[in-house]
């Protein structure tokens, strides 16, 4: 035999005291962030948003993009703000949305150089976004070798004089900020004396997070977005020690930003954001598609419900069919799907055959098994409740469900 074995626990507690082994996510604590009526924080579902590709100059046209996007879910909607004009229009967005009955919280984003910008804007929103690598911005010099520690700490005195404006603006407003850092826009300096790393991210976040603290304003969320998943779990993940080692309970915004499009862009996206999120780590997300911002919501609901922190849809339990399967088992499913989606917060599992089938299905609340050559068996949980033709089988499961008083029509 080759290797070896390893020892038993000595009791079955040890296995079930071990973090590793919990089916719950056990989420980090986190302060409760306002974000319009919207709050962000560990208490609180994770909350869903995206950001419209609009012209914010075009107000007619961004008021559309943002009805658009809550009315298929989104619960926070970011607009671009990068000069003082596109800060102003966002007053006459929120007006238009407001008059037409639309509450959604709204958050600016602003970048180079933008203290007078992120001054205007924050009158008209809820949150403002600002990038430490761009707030205070200057233009990298090629021959520059290194920075000394005196220029390092002159600099930092820069940022905290432009940003302490921005900031006590912020308090007496009462409104949010995200520090948001990008993986692929650090300051030069940080550049220099980190590298291009998850650690320049953090100390360039921290650098932030500490002026705030020192002005002592706490209405923050970060973000540590970059477009490779392994640089955006490792700046996470540091990002939450850092932060929990120092005494801040921050929230946080979870994202893989340029992810694509299509399924490499979700696949993409669901291994840095799940990932996190079963980790206990994330209060809020956004993925971020090279798609229609709409087709972005669906897929952090998904994200959301396949790891078990919201539950805003039907959850299908499917086989993956085989050689027993009784039926056409993808063209089933797709029927059910059809005739239960609006259902949310069902468990409905279509199974092929009774060998795995009532097992596999337990935890569903009806099931739809091939019981035999043309005979579909629906299940309530557990029990068999009867048999029917398989061509009568999505309309008995139909029945069923009404006659539990669990059927809805759809809208």
């Amino acid at each position: 035999m080759t290797g070896t074995l390893t020892s038993a626990p000595e009791s079955s507690s040890e296995v079930a005291i071990n973090p590793r082994y919990d089916t719950v996510i056990r989420r980090r604590s986190t302060r409760t962030v306002m974000v319009g009526e919207v709050p962000i924080g560990s208490e609180h579902p994770v909350a869903v948003q995206s950001m419209i590709n609009e012209d914010t100059l075009d107000i007619e046209g961004s008021v559309a993009g943002i009805l658009r996007l809550v009315e298929v879910g989104c619960e926070i909607v970011r607009v671009t703000t990068p000069t003082l004009a596109h800060a102003k229009a966002m007053g006459q967005i929120r007006a238009a949305l407001r008059a037409q009955g639309c509450n959604v919280p709204l958050v600016a984003d602003v970048h180079h150089n933008g203290i007078r910008i992120a001054l205007e804007v924050v009158k008209h929103v809820d949150k403002v976004r600002i990038n430490p690598g761009l707030f205070v911005f200057d233009k990298p010099d090629p021959n520059r070798q290194d920075f000394s520690q005196e220029e390092f700490d002159a600099i930092g005195e820069r940022i905290k004089d432009k940003f302490s404006p921005l900031v006590e603006a912020l308090k007496k407003e009462n409104k949010a900020l995200r520090i948001g850092v990008n993986h692929g826009s650090l300051a030069e300096r940080m550049l220099f004396t980190y590298g291009d790393t998850p650690e320049g991210m953090v100390a360039s976040a921290m650098e932030f997070v500490r002026i705030c603290d020192d002005l002592d304003f706490h209405n923050i969320v970060i973000s540590m977005k970059a477009s490779r998943a392994p640089v955006m779990l490792a700046a996470y993940r540091m990002m939450a020690d850092t932060l929990d080692n120092a005494g801040f309970n921050f929230p946080l915004h979870l994202g893989v930003t340029e992810a694509g499009d299509g399924d490499y862009g979700r696949i993409k996206s669901t291994a840095g954001i799940a990932t996190l999120l079963s980790e206990g780590l994330g209060d809020t997300i956004r993925v971020s598609l090279t798609e229609s911002p709409e087709k972005e919501i669906p897929v952090c609901y998904s994200i959301l419900q396949a790891i078990g922190l919201r539950k805003t849809m039907v959850e299908y339990v499917a086989c993956p069919s085989c050689g027993r399967t009784l039926f056409n088992l993808e063209e089933v499913l797709n029927q059910v799907r059809n005739a239960t989606s609006h259902l949310s917060g069902l468990d409905i599992a279509v199974m092929g055959c009774i060998v795995n089938g009532p097992g596999e299905m337990a935890d569903a609340d009806y099931g739809y098994v091939g019981k035999g050559p043309g005979t579909i068996a629906l299940y309530r949980g557990r029990e068999e409740i009867r048999k029917v033709p398989e061509a009568d089988g999505v309309q008995a499961l139909i029945q069923l469900i009404k006659d539990d008083g669990r059927w809805v029509d759809p809208a």
